[in-house]
């Protein structure tokens, strides 16, 4: 349903002129609306993407130790975390089209709880920080990147699942 939302757009703009009786030559393409929806959407695809891989490797282990927990941020829609032995790696949307990836860590003794103010990571050691970007590619394609490269959700998803058990296994 998602992949024709812009012909539901075209449909209403036309129905709003004839609705007004007007001759309208062009349908506005509301870049700003698009690139909050979408960013919203990837944020919640790769949450997505890491709750079944953190769900899975949970099960592999045979033991509840070293087991990673994901959370949702406080006060956010798509915005969420991955904890594990002191470790966190945070998702954040920082601007539209904008997706910050920050690994921190807090220490071994650190166990977050339900509420908590501190999930940013501030005070902690930032072990990484990147940045995922949206670029605007031909015919209104919206691209993900990364340091100006396109981003494919599965490898990505890949590295950063990757880069945090092997980190949170220290």
């Amino acid at each position: 349903m998602e992949k024709i939302s812009w012909i539901k757009e075209l449909v209403k703009a036309e129905q709003q002129v004839e609705d007004s009786r007007a001759f309208e030559t062009s349908f506005d393409f509301d870049t700003e609306r698009v690139l909050t929806q979408e960013s919203v959407q990837f944020l919640l695809e790769l949450k997505t993407e890491f709750t079944d891989l953190c769900s899975s490797f949970n099960e592999m282990k045979h033991s509840p130790l070293g087991r990673i927990k994901i959370f949702g941020i406080a006060k956010t829609h798509a915005d969420f975390m991955l904890f594990r032995n002191g470790y966190k790696m945070i998702f954040t949307l920082l601007d539209l089209g904008r997706i910050n990836i920050k690994f921190t860590f807090t220490g071994a003794n650190y166990i977050p709880t339900m509420g908590q103010a501190d999930t940013t990571g501030a005070g902690a050691n930032v072990i990484e920080e990147d940045m995922v970007e949206a670029k605007w590619g031909a015919f209104g394609e919206l691209i993900w990147t990364h340091k100006n490269l396109p981003v494919k959700l599965e490898y990505m998803v890949r590295h950063y699942m990757t880069l945090f058990i092997k980190e949170s296994s220290k």
